[in-house]
C-alpha cells in the first residue's frame, strides 16, 4: 500500500468548497491501496464551520496539525465578517483599506498563510525522517502549502504532486490585488517554479491545463465531483417555480441581467412573480441584494446564510430550477465551480450564466444537464427562462442528464491513486 502524505490548509471542520476536494479523495483512498495521512493547521480561522463535514473523515488515518500565525485581524478592515474569504475583497476600499489591502498583496506573498511554511517544512522534515512516505502532496489555494512541498522536494527528493483547486495568478480575485510589478513577477515566478519542479501537476479544468502545459508536461485534470451522501428527509418538488444558489455570491459573480429579466417579465405576467421563488444560500454580497431590491425582487428572494453539507441535497433536488454564476473576470473560461457536480446529482435543470464556449459550458452540454447563457446574450437568458416557466406550469420540468458517472468522486479518487503509484513505481 502506498502511503501519501496530503498537506492541506482546509481540513473539517472547515466548511466550504475548498475542504471537499482532499476530504473526499482520502475518504476512498484505501479503496485503492493508498494509504493517507493528512497534515494540516492546529488552529485555523476558517471563514466557515461545517461540523458535520468531521463524519467523513475515515477512521483511524493519521492526523498531524501545527499551529499557524494569521493575519486575519489585519486584513479584516471594511469587511462587515472579519473572517469572510477573498472571494469578498472590497473592491472599492477606504483609503485605509487600500493601505491594508496594499500590504497584503505586497507583503504576504503568495499569501497570507505563509508563516505556516517554514514551521511545516521543520517539522515535516522530522516527521519524514522516522516515518516512510512515498509522495507528498500538496492543495492550493492557499498557495503556501506548494512552497512546503517545494522546499520538501528540494531538500529530500521526495515525490511531489501539486494540486491546484483553483489558479494562482488566474483566479477570479487576482486582478484586484493592488500589486506592484515587482509583486507580480514574484507571484508568476512561484507559480512557474511549483509547476515545473513537480513531479506531477493536477488540476480541475482544461484551461488550466493548457495553461501550465508549457511549463510540465505532466499535467493531469481531475475535476471536482460529486459523492453520495444520504440524507432520510424525503425531498418533494418546490411548489414554486425555484430557483436556488448554493454558494458564495460576490460582486463578480451578480447576475444582473438575470435580475433585469426576470422584473421585466413580471411585469408582463403577474403570475410569474406570484410564482417566482428565488432561493440563495450561502454568502452573499451587498451588491448583489442592491441590485436584487433595484428589480423590485426583494420579496422573491430568501436568503439563507449557510446550510450544512449533508443538507444541501435536500435544497437541490427540490429546486425546479438551479442557478449557476460564474464570475465575470478574465479569467471566466477556466472557472468551474465545485457546485456544479453536486447540481449533476440532483438531476434538476441546471441554468448557467457563464462562458458558452467556457470549461463549465463543456461539462454541462457533455450531460445535457441544463442551459448556459454567456453574460450578455439577454433575449436567449429571456426565452430560456421563459421555456423553463412554461414546462414548470405544465408539471413537467426535468431534465434528462447523461454521462455524470465520470464525476463521481470514487470514480475520480481512481484516477488519482493511478497516478499516485505511477509516479511511485
Amino acid at each position: 500500500m502506498k502511503r501519501a502524505l496530503i498537506i492541506t490548509y482546509y481540513w473539517p471542520p472547515a466548511g466550504g468548497s475548498g475542504v471537499q476536494r482532499w476530504l473526499k479523495f482520502i475518504k476512498y483512498f484505501r479503496d485503492f491501496d493508498i494509504e493517507p495521512i493528512v497534515y494540516t493547521v492546529k488552529n485555523a480561522t476558517y471563514p466557515i464551520i461545517d461540523k458535520s463535514l468531521l463524519n467523513e473523515v475515515p477512521n483511524n488515518i493519521e492526523i498531524l496539525k501545527q499551529p499557524i500565525w494569521e493575519p486575519n485581524n489585519l486584513f479584516s478592515f471594511g469587511r462587515k465578517n472579519p473572517k469572510q474569504s477573498a472571494g469578498f475583497l472590497n473592491k472599492k476600499p477606504s483609503f485605509f483599506g487600500k493601505i491594508l489591502q496594499y500590504i497584503r498583496a505586497n507583503y504576504f506573498i503568495p499569501d497570507a498563510r505563509k508563516f505556516w511554511i517554514n514551521p511545516s517544512v521543520k517539522f515535516l522534515k522530522n516527521y519524514l525522517k522516522n516515518n516512510q512516505i512515498d509522495v507528498i502532496i500538496t492543495t492550493g489555494p492557499p498557495h503556501s502549502t506548494h512552497l512546503i512541498g517545494l522546499k520538501l522536494k528540494e531538500d529530500l527528493q521526495l515525490k511531489w504532486i501539486a494540486d491546484f483547486r483553483d489558479p494562482w495568478t488566474d483566479i477570479d480575485y487576482f486582478h484586484y490585488l493592488l500589486l506592484t510589478k515587482k509583486s507580480l513577477k514574484k507571484h508568476q515566478y512561484l507559480e512557474q517554479n511549483v509547476v515545473k519542479k513537480a513531479d506531477t501537476v493536477i488540476v480541475v479544468g482544461n484551461t488550466m491545463k493548457q495553461n501550465y502545459l508549457k511549463f510540465n508536461k505532466n499535467i493531469f485534470t481531475i475535476t471536482n465531483g460529486f459523492d453520495d451522501e444520504i440524507s432520510n428527509e424525503k425531498v418533494v418538488l418546490d411548489t414554486k417555480f425555484t430557483f436556488t444558489h448554493i454558494g458564495l455570491m460576490n460582486s463578480d459573480r451578480n447576475p444582473v441581467l438575470l435580475w433585469k429579466v426576470l422584473k421585466e417579465i413580471g411585469v408582463k405576467n403577474h403570475q410569474f412573480l406570484n410564482d417566482l421563488n428565488i432561493k440563495l444560500i450561502g454568502k452573499i454580497d451587498n451588491e448583489v441584494l442592491v441590485s436584487i431590491s433595484d428589480n423590485n425582487l426583494t420579496e422573491n428572494v430568501n436568503v439563507i446564510d449557510y446550510v450544512p453539507h449533508n443538507k444541501i441535497g435536500n435544497f437541490q433536488k427540490a429546486s425546479q430550477v438551479l442557478l449557476l454564476v460564474v464570475n465575470n473576470v478574465p479569467s471566466a473560461k477556466g472557472i468551474i465551480t465545485g457546485k456544479i457536480f453536486e447540481y449533476l446529482k440532483a438531476k434538476r435543470p441546471i441554468l448557467a450564466i457563464a462562458p458558452n464556449n467556457g470549461d463549465l459550458a463543456n461539462i454541462i452540454n457533455e450531460t445535457n444537464a441544463g442551459f448556459v447563457v454567456d453574460y450578455k446574450d439577454k433575449e436567449l437568458l429571456k426565452s430560456t427562462i421563459l421555456a423553463l416557466y412554461a414546462s414548470y406550469k405544465k408539471g413537467n420540468l426535468y431534465i434528462d442528464s447523461k454521462n455524470m458517472e465520470q464525476y463521481h468522486r470514487k470514480v475520480l479518487t481512481k484516477k488519482v491513486a493511478t497516478i499516485i503509484k505511477d509516479i511511485t513505481k
